[in-house]
């Protein structure tokens, strides 16, 4: 598996779905260069932990939007199995009409690219990974198979990094949006924790 933090997220050019439900033949990561981009992989369609993210993360769009934010999913499912899930109701197991791109990764190119196939079932890990208007790896976070994300912990990184890109400051453990940040310095960290070490 790779660590992707800090280095450039590897472009990618394939068919998937669109958020209105088009398919399209060359849908590139590249093309959304300039935004901050959430990239999440799952495993399988049609199965079981999985529409439950996709729906959370369809849930959070407009609060996504509002940060400035394009939402892509990527599974090594066919185009047309997207469009097949996007067409089924989620009260039979489907995602319903989710409103961003679902990328079919049908050869594994891009969840070999991204470092998270898993290394016995050969389907993409449930891995995130938030990337910033300069195409670098900012944040990601992979779980096993058995395991849900936490959409809600996405939108919380994606407050801390625009924080870090507005005032300069760093984000301490547990920092949310409208929290006080740290001066990266021996003076900015005692500052901090002597105001709130007890609340950490």
């Amino acid at each position: 598996m790779s660590v992707l933090v800090g280095r450039q997220a590897p472009d990618f050019e394939a068919a998937a779905v669109t958020g209105n439900g088009e398919i399209v033949e060359n849908f590139k990561l590249s093309d959304s260069n300039g935004k901050l981009r959430v990239l999440f992989f799952w495993p399988l369609d049609f199965t079981f932990v999985c529409p439950s993210e996709i729906i959370a993360h369809d849930n959070r769009l407009a609060q996504f939007k509002d940060l400035g934010v394009e939402v892509i999913g990527v599974s090594i499912d066919s185009q047309f199995t997207h469009y097949a899930w996007r067409k089924t109701s989620p009260d039979a197991g489907g995602i319903g009409e989710v409103g961003f791109p679902i990328v079919a990764d049908v050869k594994h190119e891009i969840t070999q690219a991204y470092g998270i196939e898993h290394p016995e079932a050969g389907v993409a890990l449930r891995a995130s990974f938030l990337i910033d208007e300069d195409g670098v790896v900012q944040h990601q976070v992979v779980n096993n198979l058995p395991l849900g994300r936490n959409v809600d912990e996405m939108v919380r990184m994606v407050k801390a990094l625009q924080h870090h890109q507005k005032h300069g400051e760093v984000c301490p453990a547990g920092w949310d949006e409208g929290q006080e940040g740290m001066k990266d310095t021996a003076e900015g960290v005692a500052k901090y924790l002597g105001t709130h070490s007890s609340e950490l």
